[in-house]
């Protein structure tokens, strides 16, 4: 098993990009508002790699109450500072192994994270036993296939074998290792097999004014277009899937 990948928000800038982070944070709420209504502003609500807290401080405006956790103890260190609150604090904690007793979350925040951590199913096992039947999860993922890699934007690397990927990152000077292990498809489904899956991911490209994503996906624009139509004729190809994952109620 890989070891745990400390201090990424030293190498990832955009962490701190407040506004780039709170327009993420619009497009949560957006989601969450579908999916659970008026049960929203009572949820109780965990983030699992809360980095520099600015999503969370823009959500925890709409829930009960949140705990945002990360082992990245810089990047915490930023959300403690800026953005604890009755309704949020931050805690350093592994994501594979959470002090949090079993159905303690109406919510689940994965966003970006499970190509992270060193085992992507002891991940999810964690969140299926903190959220209570009936919960979901938030869960928004890169595909394995996405032509240009989003944590270094290079074509292919995410394409290649580990020992290939590292070759191509030394031979370009951009690092020594490619830690991050994304999933196809496929891989995404069995990952969460556990959850009945909602999919958000052609409603959030069709409906940007309603899901806060115009800076992505203007309406009538030409990426908008082309987004749409791989995601209806070539869904396994789409560069990433927004889902919301519920936890079977028996």
């Amino acid at each position: 098993m890989r070891g745990y990948q400390t201090g990424y928000s030293e190498i990832d800038p955009t962490l701190y990009d407040l506004e780039g982070r709170r327009r993420k944070a619009r497009t949560v709420v957006a989601v969450l508002r579908e999916a659970l209504a008026a049960q929203l502003p009572r949820a109780r609500v965990l983030d699992v790699g809360a980095s520099t807290g600015h999503i969370d401080a823009l959500i925890a405006e709409h829930v009960d109450s949140l705990v945002g956790i990360d082992i990245d103890q810089t990047a915490l260190g930023n959300a403690r500072r800026l953005y604890t609150t009755s309704r949020a604090e931050f805690l350093v904690a592994d994501a594979m192994n959470l002090p949090f007793q079993s159905g303690s979350f109406d919510v689940v925040l994965c966003m970006h994270v499970y190509e992270h951590v060193p085992d992507s199913q002891r991940l999810f096992d964690e969140i299926f036993r903190l959220l209570r039947p009936g919960g979901v999860c938030y869960f928004s993922a890169a595909n394995r296939l996405i032509p240009i890699e989003p944590h270094y934007g290079l074509p292919f690397l995410s394409w290649l074998t580990p020992k290939l990927a590292n070759t191509y990152l030394r031979m370009l000077g951009r690092g020594e290792q490619y830690y991050e292990r994304l999933l196809t498809y496929p891989g995404l489904k069995f990952l969460t097999r556990r959850f009945i899956r909602h999919d958000f991911t052609r409603r959030v490209i069709a409906e940007p004014e309603h899901f806060g994503t115009e800076y992505m996906f203007a309406q009538r624009s030409l990426k908008q277009s082309l987004a749409l139509s791989v995601v209806d004729w070539a869904y396994p190809l789409s560069p990433g899937f927004i889902w919301v994952l519920e936890k079977p109620k028996h």
